[in-house]
């Protein structure tokens, strides 16, 4: 159950992730602050975050996708995990990318109403929050992406499972 897209032996997918969060969570802070005080300036910086969560989100999908779909057996709680963390985070990118959808034509001119961003991209946060949990128990569950030494591996029965699997 290790990574397929991998720099310099080290997993792409978790290296990539940081960007949709970080910008997904300033886009929503961006929308509530707009919401409280009207300033274009916060406006724009929601619609900018948004653009970025929602291209690194497709970006880190990528490997993300791949990992699973190659990396992790099949019938291990691992993929069904995985199956979760990646549902989730295509929520959250649709939310987002609606969000998108709705301001992006506001960029020169104040929005009529901020309670749309902020919903979506309050739910989207909570998409990706939840995903992250699932993400969080990839690697330290399951051990996605994780190189382990063969001594930890022969402590693991699921790896054990997996390997046999694997080699079968």
């Amino acid at each position: 159950m290790f990574s397929k897209i991998k720099i310099f032996g080290h997993p792409v997918h978790p290296m990539l992730i940081a960007y949709p969060i970080a910008a997904y969570t300033g886009t929503l802070v961006g929308y509530s602050v707009y919401a409280a005080t009207g300033g274009t300036f916060w406006l724009n910086l929601a619609i900018a975050l948004n653009v970025v969560g929602v291209g690194m989100a497709v970006v880190a999908a990528v490997p993300g996708f791949i990992d699973w779909a190659f990396g992790i057996p099949r019938g291990t709680g691992a993929k069904k995990d995985g199956i979760k963390h990646g549902l989730l985070n295509s929520a959250a990118l649709v939310l987002f990318a609606i969000t998108l959808g709705v301001y992006a034509s506001h960029w020169n001119g104040p929005a009529t109403s901020a309670t749309a961003g902020v919903v979506l991209a309050a739910i989207g946060w909570l998409c990706t929050l939840a995903a992250g949990w699932y993400g969080w128990m990839l690697v330290q569950g399951w051990h996605v992406g994780v190189d382990l030494h063969e001594s930890q591996v022969r402590s693991e029965p699921v790896l054990q499972e997996a390997r046999a699997r694997k080699a079968s």
